[in-house]
């Protein structure tokens, strides 16, 4: 897709407001048609219905489902709803194109009042679904009339999409940026304005080891690995690589976090430093640093070792959390939070109201496999969650991934929420219904994957920025996820620097084909 087709059609897209203004009420001179559907992939036994239907009236309408009202599976839609609209929009016998902003056509054909609503024959064949029975009432009230396509040729676009997932990644970030006038000089130009910002973080901090080794066989007595010993390497992880993050892109970065009495707290401490983090360290004497130790080979990880402790925090070290929150100048405070010691349900609370008003407010939870919740974090500006935390936080394992980030932005009360979906991408939805775009995915931008761990604190870090830099959840959701990807594919855990992001900008405007060299 390219701006000249989102130029060329958009005309065609149009508001309930507007076409009502355009055709006038019924009783109308010129009649008027409307289909309505989801249209994930437009297919021949669209084309035949949206052509049979334009035969019957002076002017067709389609109306689309809105992406956050789909319910056809955890994923759908695959073609977000700004592009099933401009995809309709380019054929010549459709004149008008709707979003409709309801779960159903009900308020639509009120409001609308068609000459003529088109349904499938599947709808007719065997006796109407009660919905379509729902939507015969109200086209009856007013004198419409109920008109059903030939069955000549029925397809479904889920069994389409079963055969090949569409590979729209592209066109689905252009169109997010062009409705929401972001270039990619913009995209240049927010990641020089992120050193501006002072970021207090805090959180868990765990070292992660990666234990290499090579794979010899297996014991003929025992079922045990034997691996020979090749070295190992430290990363500083958790809260500390977000901390890391943002003070590559640039940022001032001050860093609250508890460590144990032992060596690994001075490997901690070195790095932090070099990194040029202000820290504001809390030695706790009864637990060790969190270390968890990956033992790898060939690439796969064989087995992990945790050291660790994740009883609650005295009251004493509590209250120095809570006095380093209040004390510290901050634009926006992080609570990264992996369940080992710092956050509980009980001092969320105490730490949360600790934040000075006006600060941004951030938190990530990535706690799916112990005793913690996302939903213990309310009112925040923006939230970070993966899917599967979502789904263990509201213990949903069936909505789709649009209805599961609306329940969960309900749930918090937060304002922006960004659902991690791994190589799926993000899923984002905002408060503020009155953006162009409330509710957006964005596909990941990485070619191949090296290491994906520690790609979510990459996009914590830069997303945090950018929406102080810009107040834009679509602005953080794509550099948010560049990082991300910048992240996977290098091995390590290692903080992403702003000519990272400006080489992955480059590449994919590049890709878009709007660069030649």
């Amino acid at each position: 897709m390219s701006t000249e087709f989102f130029e060329k059609y958009k005309y065609k897209l149009k508001s309930q407001e507007e076409l009502v203004e355009i055709i006038g009420a019924f009783p109308r001179e010129k009649k008027v048609i409307i289909c309505h559907g989801v249209f994930d992939v437009v297919h021949p036994g669209h084309v035949r219905h949206l052509a049979y239907a334009k035969t019957k009236a002076d002017i067709l309408v389609v109306t689309l489902t809105q992406d956050k009202h789909i319910k056809k599976g955890i994923y759908r839609p695959h073609i977000p709803e700004g592009l099933r609209a401009l995809n309709l929009a380019a054929f010549e016998m459709v004149d008008y194109v709707l979003i409709d902003e309801n779960a159903t056509p009900l308020n639509i054909l009120k409001e609308i009042q068609p000459d003529f609503f088109a349904k499938g024959f599947e709808y007719a064949s065997s006796g109407l679904p009660r919905a379509t029975q729902a939507e015969a009432d109200v086209v009856d009230s007013y004198g419409g009339q109920m008109i059903f396509t030939p069955g000549d040729v029925v397809y479904s676009s889920s069994k389409f999409l079963n055969l090949s997932l569409p590979q729209l990644q592209l066109e689905k970030l252009l169109l997010l940026m062009q409705l929401n006038d972001i270039s990619f000089d913009n995209l240049r130009v927010t990641i020089l304005k992120l050193s501006d910002y002072h970021v207090h973080v805090v959180g868990d901090t765990i070292v992660d080891t990666y234990t290499r080794t090579t794979f010899i066989g297996g014991q003929t007595k025992t079922p045990t690995f034997s691996v020979l010993y090749q070295g190992e390497d430290n990363y500083i992880g958790g809260a500390g690589i977000v901390a890391q993050h943002l003070r590559a892109a640039g940022a001032k970065v001050t860093f609250s976090t508890i460590l144990g009495n032992d060596k690994l707290k001075d490997f901690v401490i070195d790095g932090l430093i070099k990194s040029g983090v202000e820290t504001s360290l809390i030695i706790d004497q009864t637990r060790p640093t969190s270390h968890k130790n990956a033992i790898i080979s060939g690439g796969y990880r064989l087995l992990k070792l945790d050291t660790l402790d994740n009883t609650p925090i005295s009251e004493e070290i509590l209250q120095k959390l809570t006095n380093s929150i209040q004390q510290t100048p901050a634009d926006a405070v992080v609570f990264s939070d992996f369940r080992h010691g710092i956050f509980n349900r009980s001092s969320v609370k105490t730490l949360t109201k600790a934040i000075p008003a006006g600060v941004f407010r951030v938190a990530d939870s990535q706690v799916a496999s112990r005793w913690g919740n996302i939903t213990e974090f309310k009112k925040f500006d923006l939230i970070t969650p993966n899917e599967r935390e979502a789904r263990f936080a509201l213990a949903n394992q069936d909505s789709g991934v649009g209805r599961l980030a609306s329940f969960l932005l309900e749930d918090c009360d937060c304002n922006n929420l960004i659902l991690k979906l791994g190589d799926k991408g993000i899923f984002c939805v905002a408060q503020n219904e009155e953006l162009k775009t409330p509710a957006f995915s964005i596909d990941s931008f990485a070619n191949y994957i090296v290491d994906a761990v520690g790609a979510g604190d990459a996009l914590l870090a830069y997303s945090t920025l950018t929406m102080l830099a810009t107040g834009s959840l679509v602005m953080a959701g794509i550099i948010g996820s560049m990082a991300a990807a910048c992240e996977c594919e290098i091995d390590g855990n290692i903080p992403i620097r702003t000519q990272n992001i400006l080489a992955k900008i480059d590449e994919v405007e590049k890709m878009i084909g709007y660069k030649t060299s």
